[in-house]
């Protein structure tokens, strides 16, 4: 596709990021030091001997910086940040996002839960019969991530971090189908049409910063597994993604870092900018999704994040991957991608909407271009979201290369649009119990006849589920 094409769909995709914003301008969420005061917590996780203090008007003898911080999660790598701005890994999202999650505080720590369950039916080029990628299965996608933090003296900040997924367990180790998805292996065979799962051990991590000043913090972050700084908040994790349980189609081009065995990264923050750099292994997991697979540290990335306010996130970032798939070890990926996050309140109980712009190219293995655009509107109960996507992917990403035409192995324009709606059902102990459907449309941006003949006309998808996760919680 000529690069004129990109830039018209990278416009047309900020375009519609920056209609909500400009719509909802007079919506914003309060600034990120009222953001994170948990009013509720605070008389409940208050001690004894500090009320029998408060009562005697002796409040001299508390430390109002030990204080504060014993009754509110701050941001996991800064006591300066709101808790709202946490995305995966070490990334930002925007101040204004909302988070609904499990949360807990004793005397030093604070604890949180969040995580989803989608239990689906889905059902893949649907109207094209007897082609390539037409399965239906029924799957469950899922994750949990806990994190428990303490406040270290006055400016230290601990931070630990674990996320598991049953992926394997529910939907084999083939992954559940998805349509022009591809990646990882399993059997030896490369996975074409279906997403791989997601290891039981996704994030086993431990962060510290320190604190020099409001304006800057010095954070060290290690993980087996982890995320290195390279790309957006993953898919999972994206409020604008919330209600869609497919994973992105640019996923090897955008996000896929997201669980690497070993990985160091040192962050400095000045301000609204963050400046970051990884060592980590390049070897995306293995097929055994229960083991550890064995840190290398071969690759590196860097990325800055700038976040200009509370309703946005923008992040920069490039990474050399050595030998990321382990059925074509001799080839390396050289990462760039770029992105920008919105998120703002609509006023009223939980009506607020997310939006993400995404821009991943590879060079070297798994070449080319990918763009996403999507958008969660919530409107209390009910809920509609699309995403858009393009990426490009070559002949041996999806069909089996005929060896007397090897022209074909040029990238091919895939392009694919998803609406959906949900609408919560019932709550029960902060749990949301949703159902939801989505509906899919994908076109191929190919001249060549192969890849049409392959999957049929324009192949359509849909899926119908029901939903678990945390409530929404009140800031």
């Amino acid at each position: 596709m000529k690069l004129n094409k990109l830039k018209t769909i990278m416009i047309a995709g900020l375009a519609m990021l920056a209609l909500p914003a400009l719509a909802q301008h007079e919506h914003h969420q309060q600034p990120a030091k009222d953001s994170t005061r948990h009013e509720m917590h605070d008389m409940k996780s208050m001690d004894h001997g500090n009320m029998e203090h408060m009562h005697h008007g002796d409040t001299t003898k508390m430390d109002h910086s030990k204080m504060q911080h014993a009754h509110q999660m701050t941001h996991s790598f800064s006591l300066s940040l709101p808790m709202t701005r946490n995305g995966s890994g070490t990334g930002w999202q925007p101040d204004a996002t909302p988070m609904y999650a499990y949360m807990k505080h004793s005397n030093k720590w604070n604890y949180m839960l969040h995580g989803s369950v989608f239990l689906r039916y889905t059902s893949q080029n649907f109207n094209n019969k007897n082609k390539k990628g037409q399965e239906s299965k029924f799957s469950v996608p899922n994750w949990f991530m806990g994190m428990a933090q303490r406040q270290v003296g006055k400016n230290g900040l601990l931070n630990i971090r674990a996320m598991v997924s049953l992926d394997r367990i529910f939907d084999g180790g083939a992954g559940y189908p998805l349509l022009f998805q591809s990646g990882e292996s399993w059997n030896n065979v490369p996975l074409v049409d279906r997403q791989h799962p997601h290891d039981l051990v996704s994030e086993l991590s431990l962060g510290y910063t320190q604190r020099i000043n409001e304006q800057l913090d010095l954070t060290i972050y290690a993980g087996y597994p982890g995320e290195p700084a390279l790309g957006p908040t993953a898919f999972m994790h994206r409020m604008s993604a919330f209600n869609n349980p497919d994973a992105v189609l640019g996923h090897h081009w955008q996000d896929a870092t997201h669980i690497t065995f070993g990985v160091v990264t040192a962050g400095i923050r000045y301000g609204m900018f963050k400046l970051e750099g990884s060592s980590f292994t390049g070897r995306e997991p293995d097929e055994n999704r229960f083991n550890f697979d064995k840190p290398r540290f071969d690759s590196y990335s860097y990325r800055l994040l700038f976040n200009p306010g509370a309703n946005w996130a923008f992040q920069v970032s490039r990474a050399f991957i050595k030998s990321p798939e382990r059925l074509h070890a001799h080839d390396d990926v050289t990462r760039t991608t770029a992105s920008l996050q919105h998120s703002a309140q609509l006023g009223g109980e939980n009506k607020w909407i997310s939006s993400t712009l995404v821009w991943g190219k590879n060079a070297g293995n798994h070449k080319g271009n990918s763009v996403l655009a999507e958008s969660n509107v919530q409107l209390n109960k009910w809920a509609v979201y699309g995403r858009y996507e393009w990426v490009q992917k070559s002949y041996n990403d999806l069909l089996e290369q005929p060896s007397d035409i090897p022209e074909y192995s040029t990238n091919a324009g895939i392009s694919a649009f998803t609406l959906g709606i949900n609408r919560q059902l019932f709550s029960f102990a902060n749990t949301l119990v949703q159902a939801g459907g989505q509906l899919s449309f994908h076109h191929i941006n190919e001249y060549n006849s192969y890849f049409r003949n392959s999957y049929g006309k324009n192949p359509m998808s849909g899926q119908v589920y029901l939903r678990l996760t945390p409530g929404l919680m009140k800031m």
